[in-house]
């Protein structure tokens, strides 16, 4: 499948804090997180991460969630939005390098883009 830069642009992803986490009962691979996006309020996310992670591992730790997603429930408790992680081995959280304020958004726009997709040195 091919993806455009609208379809991306379309997502709305951004930098959360996780507050809370806590294994979620009868269930192997489940945490329930409470992720800070600022002045977006927090969301419950479902995330399928416990063989990766311990619920107090995951307390502090900033991550990209995918923020503009429909609610879903996931064994019976409401998901309102996804933690990106990479495809590895394990899953592994995808993680700014450095210290960004909750609430950022990751993609601003394509006119932010532009001079980053389209350079092209002059000399």
């Amino acid at each position: 499948m091919s993806a455009t830069l609208d379809d991306l642009l379309r997502l709305d992803l951004r930098i959360g804090r996780i507050v809370e986490a806590e294994s979620v009962k009868n269930a192997d691979k489940l945490i329930r997180v409470v992720v800070d996006l600022g002045e977006y309020g927090k969301r419950q996310i479902i995330t399928g991460m416990r063989p990766r992670y311990k619920p107090e591992e995951l307390i502090g730790k900033l991550v990209v969630v995918a923020a503009g997603l429909k609610p879903k429930k996931i064994r019976g408790l409401e998901s309102q939005g996804m933690i990106l992680a990479a495809d590895s081995e394990k899953p592994i959280f995808i993680v700014p390098e450095s210290e960004v304020k909750p609430g950022t958004r990751v993609i601003r726009g394509a006119s932010s883009l532009f001079p980053y997709i389209f350079h092209i040195p002059l000399a």
